[in-house]
């Protein structure tokens, strides 16, 4: 397929300047520069996380993502703490022209912020009450995540929630939240998405940083080998079962605090899991397309894979007359 050409190449290609219509997840704790252009590089949109960039590395980083790729990638800014707004400035003033934002119903108006710094903003919604409103807001395009996906979701199915948005905002709609093969993105442009963005199944390629112990994990792992924790404290989060997830059920049933969950959830506990190998320490965000994951490809092949499988399913169907 050309790159400006064929079933898979949507207007959303267009707009963000690449080939396939596929965007990686943030995926916070375990993204680098190395990581974000192989997926670039590869055709797809590379998103390099800046959640644990220190604010003083972030310049560095992204310019060491441009030496690597000299395709389109995306840095993804989460709207939490006083540095929200250095953090901004900082990907402005180094040329990138897209940012996802990761947090749907945010308290300020972070759409409006990063719009008056001429990027591209995809915020992320789980909601069509969010999609509205952040299109009002500005937004270029809308990632709708369902509760299928890893990490922080919400409360509703990718199957439903896709259409629903798609019909009632006028913006490019990306599908997320279980996706991980041909098959996926077939359906997903069936329900009116123009692309899928996928974070599972890319972790378990060679090039993404995450401890080999985790990626052997993915290949032998089952759809049913992830819980969804945090509810109590209404910030849900689907992650790997293991110990310490099992902590959690047992702290959230006593009514325990967020101070008190913390040991277990922090940020710096998650990414040691992911970089040491130890799967029981600690919450590892991962989504139900875990039990689709059955090797570990490079980026590459993994991307020209799904493409190749879309391709060969659309022709399955034929000319409709």
């Amino acid at each position: 397929m050309e790159g400006n050409s064929g079933p898979l190449y949507t207007p959303l290609c267009q707009i963000l300047g690449i080939k396939y219509p596929i965007i990686q997840g943030a995926m916070g704790m375990v993204t680098d520069a190395r990581f974000v252009a192989a997926v670039s590089n590869a055709g797809a949109l590379g998103v390099l996380a800046s959640v644990n960039v220190p604010l003083n590395q972030l310049k560095d980083e992204i310019a060491r993502v441009r030496d690597l790729t000299d395709k389109p990638f995306a840095v993804n800014l989460v709207p939490l703490g006083a540095t929200f707004r250095q953090r901004a400035e900082i990907v402005a003033q180094s040329g990138v022209k897209i940012v996802t934002t990761g947090r749907g119903d945010p308290r300020q108006s972070v759409v409006s912020l990063l719009k008056s710094f001429e990027v591209k903003v995809l915020p992320v919604v789980p909601t069509v009450r969010h999609a509205k409103r952040l299109e009002e807001e500005g937004a270029d395009i809308i990632i709708a995540s369902g509760m299928e996906g890893g990490g922080h979701v919400g409360k509703i199915c990718t199957l439903p929630l896709i259409p629903q948005i798609v019909d009632a905002v006028k913006v490019p709609v990306v599908a997320a939240g279980g996706f991980a093969d041909g098959r996926g993105l077939v359906a997903a442009l069936a329900l009116g998405a123009e692309a899928v963005l996928m974070g599972t199944r890319f972790m378990a390629t060679r090039e993404c940083p995450v401890h080999d112990n985790f990626k052997h994990w993915m290949v032998t792992a089952k759809e049913t080998d992830t819980t969804m924790i945090l509810r109590s404290i209404k910030n849900a989060e689907r992650v790997r079962r293991n110990k310490s997830a099992e902590a959690v059920f047992e702290l959230e049933g006593k009514g325990s605090t967020l101070e008190e969950l913390l040991p277990i959830i922090s940020g710096k506990v998650g990414r040691d899991a992911y970089l040491s190998g130890d799967l029981e320490k600690g919450v590892i965000a991962c989504g139900q397309a875990v039990g689709l994951v059955s090797d570990i490809p490079t980026v590459k092949e993994l991307i020209d894979r799904i493409i190749d499988e879309a391709k060969d399913i659309c022709g399955k169907f034929g000319k409709v007359e």
